[in-house]
């Protein structure tokens, strides 16, 4: 899939996002090492701290179906007015370079343009335990 063909799933998948309180809708596409997509959306909740990111989700769910091995990451907030609102944040940088993420595609509402990173950009000091 190119990375425009991730966008749209990753928008696709943001339609399905619980966001009552921000009313921000994030989607995410996890690509395995087979080349499997794995969708995602944040759910938010009253509790806010307890919120979960589409990036998680999608890590999770990916995880669940005996996932270890992601090749990359496609996120879209379709709420963002602008590409740069639709970064993932620290906690979910993390959680990709635990599972050796290589790229991300990010990408904001319909029409908006798609950039393509790698993790190492986006978090450039990130760590692994040993093992």
């Amino acid at each position: 899939m190119t990375a425009e063909d991730l966008a749209a799933e990753a928008r696709r998948a943001a339609l399905q996002s619980y966001s009552p309180y921000s009313q921000f809708r994030v989607g995410a596409v996890v690509v395995d090492s087979e080349g499997r997509c794995h969708t995602g959306a944040n759910v938010e909740n009253a509790a806010y701290g307890s919120s979960i990111c589409a990036e998680a989700t999608a890590i999770a769910g990916a995880v669940a179906r005996g996932v270890r091995r992601i090749e990359g990451v496609a996120v879209a907030c379709v709420d963002a007015a602008r590409v740069d609102d639709a970064y993932p944040c620290g906690n979910c940088r993390q959680l990709m370079n635990e599972f050796r993420v290589e790229w991300v595609v990010v990408t904001a509402g319909e029409g908006s343009e798609v950039r393509r990173h790698e993790l190492s950009e986006l978090h450039p000091h990130g760590f692994f335990l040993p093992g």
